[in-house]
């Protein structure tokens, strides 16, 4: 296949908006000259945003002045003019928020949440008996029939899973490193929404970005109780986060790039046109528990997938690059895979 590079296309081409003609896109970056920075994106320009370090400290402006954070961002005027694309190639560009203390991002996720997600996952946990569901197949089911609920009504609750704090939110660009012991290394690509709670408890979603929900599909389908183990992997989201609404309906493709050519690629939809869950019943059970609801805490929820290369026998290898993209999500992510050194010897705890 023809070599794909978004870089190329994005160059002299018109930036990919398809979230409305007055979308709006904001990422951080490190700064040439030293310290952070906060670019708003609208249309193909993107310019700095005065007196902005971080997306955190926007937010939380926002939240002391009672606007919202894209009548905040705009409301501070023009800085620099940034080139996103030329910040991304000298790897200067951060995931779009974060914390200063990494403890408190939580990296959490949803699976069985799209339509088709379940061919997938009910051909990894197979079931023993001819005829039987799986578990994956009744969860499924279950989405479909209660995933929906009417306004102000929770609806049935979705598998979730826990990937860890900020010390596994890898930034655009930057390689995705599978642990020695991992069994696979394959990418998940997905929607994520991004949370700050506020003062007084209150999830604040701040705005929407590509991720890549890495994971451990080999070690998952060794045993389904193995699921909490196969997520505990690094996971990277960006580069820009979508600023209001998500759209019904997101288009995006998913590709491996091998030696510089595509290895694999597959289309994949999600919005909730293509969901089996809405995004209000999957915010609800992840934020019903008072523990997620900390003032400061930053959050990063991703909402599932229903494309694996993993499902098409492939199995990524180090220097392989995965690639995500959804127009209407901004710029492609992508990142690079390596392998951690292999330590061979059992993890030893000492006695203090």
């Amino acid at each position: 296949m023809a070599r794909s590079s978004a870089t190329a296309r994005l160059r002299g081409a018109a930036w990919p908006i398809c979230a409305g003609d007055h979308a709006m896109f904001l990422s951080q970056l490190l700064l040439p000259g030293g310290g952070r920075g906060v670019a708003l994106r609208e249309g193909d320009a993107a310019h700095l945003v005065p007196g902005a370090e971080s997306t955190r400290d926007l937010a939380q402006a926002a939240i002391a002045a009672g606007r919202g954070l894209a009548e905040e961002a705009a409301g501070r005027g023009r800085g620099a003019p940034v080139d996103l694309v030329q910040a991304l190639a000298e790897g200067r560009v951060l995931p779009p928020v974060d914390h200063p203390d990494p403890a408190h991002l939580h990296l959490t996720g949803t699976g069985l949440t799209h339509l088709g997600s379940a061919a997938t996952r009910d051909a990894m946990h197979g079931a023993p008996d001819a005829g039987e569901l799986t578990d994956s197949m009744k969860m499924f089911r279950m989405g479909l029939e209660g995933g929906k609920p009417r306004p102000g009504e929770a609806g049935v609750q979705p598998e979730w899973f826990y990937k860890g704090n900020g010390h596994a939110a890898v930034a655009p660009g930057a390689p995705l490193a599978s642990p020695a012991f991992a069994l696979d290394a394959g990418e998940e690509p997905e929607i994520a929404g991004l949370y700050l709670i506020g003062p007084d408890g209150t999830p604040l979603r701040l705005g929407f970005a590509l991720g890549n929900e890495f994971s451990d599909h080999v070690t998952e389908r060794g045993n389904y109780l193995w699921l909490a183990h196969s997520k505990l992997r690094p996971a990277s989201f960006g580069p820009e986060m979508l600023l209001g609404a998500l759209p019904r309906h997101v288009e995006g493709s998913s590709r491996i790039l091998r030696d510089g050519a595509t290895l694999w690629e597959r289309p994949f939809l999600s919005g909730e046109a293509n969901m089996s869950h809405s995004i209000a019943n999957l915010e609800h059970h992840h934020f019903k528990y008072a523990l997620f609801r900390q003032p400061g805490d930053v959050h990063v929820h991703f909402f599932g997938t229903a494309t694996l290369s993993f499902a098409d026998g492939v199995h990524a290898r180090p220097g392989d690059v995965f690639q995500i993209e959804a127009p209407a999500l901004g710029l492609p992510l992508r990142n690079p895979l390596v392998q951690m050194p292999n330590d061979a010897a059992p993890v030893a705890v000492a006695t203090l």
